[in-house]
């Protein structure tokens, strides 16, 4: 059984080292968790995931928090919530602190830079194994393609993106339903 430490130290060492949020951590987590520790099964981790994904809020203390809950209840969901969650408040309240003296340096806009395409990594790598581990083929990638698309290049709203998938996605299963039905 993992520590509450444990679940701490693995949260704040994933916190402190992920940049671009939730998505982007869940690489560090599946490695540290299920392929590493084996606190639970490739599996288990990904249909939390799933559950997670569903649920209000930020998606990495939602990860921490379900986590560190399934391994060590309510005690596990609280230190890892906090272990993911505190490195952020730190350098947060460090860059607050000293923000007004380093935002026009040269070499912190062009370190900012070079790290947005690692963050874009960081979230492509778990999107591409969710789309493998559910089966979503190229014939259904178009669907967040073009949604990304829509929103990047047009400035579509997001909210109204997924409004028009999940209608689009609930007339295609009552088409399916009465399909293979015959209704």
């Amino acid at each position: 059984m993992v520590s509450l430490i444990e679940l701490f130290k693995i949260f704040f060492q994933i916190g402190l080292f992920t940049l671009g949020g939730g998505y982007a951590m869940l690489a560090m987590v599946e490695i540290a968790i299920v392929d590493k520790h084996k606190y639970m099964s490739k599996e288990e981790f990904w249909d939390l995931i799933a559950v997670v994904q569903s649920l209000p809020g930020v998606f990495a203390i939602n990860t921490a928090l379900y986590v560190g809950y399934k391994l060590r209840g309510k005690s596990g969901a609280f230190w890892s919530s906090l272990g993911a969650a505190l490195p952020s408040f730190i350098i947060i309240l460090l860059v607050a602190i000293f923000f007004s003296e380093i935002k026009d340096n040269e070499i912190v806009e062009r370190l900012f830079k070079g790290i947005r395409p690692c963050v874009v990594a960081l979230i492509l790598a778990p999107a591409v194994r969710l789309i493998k581990q559910n089966g979503m083929g190229w014939r259904k990638i178009w669907i967040p393609l073009l949604s990304a698309f829509l929103i990047w290049q047009f400035k579509i709203s997001p909210i109204l993106v997924i409004l028009v998938v999940s209608v689009g996605a609930l007339l295609y299963g009552i088409y399916m339903y009465r399909k293979m039905n015959k209704v």
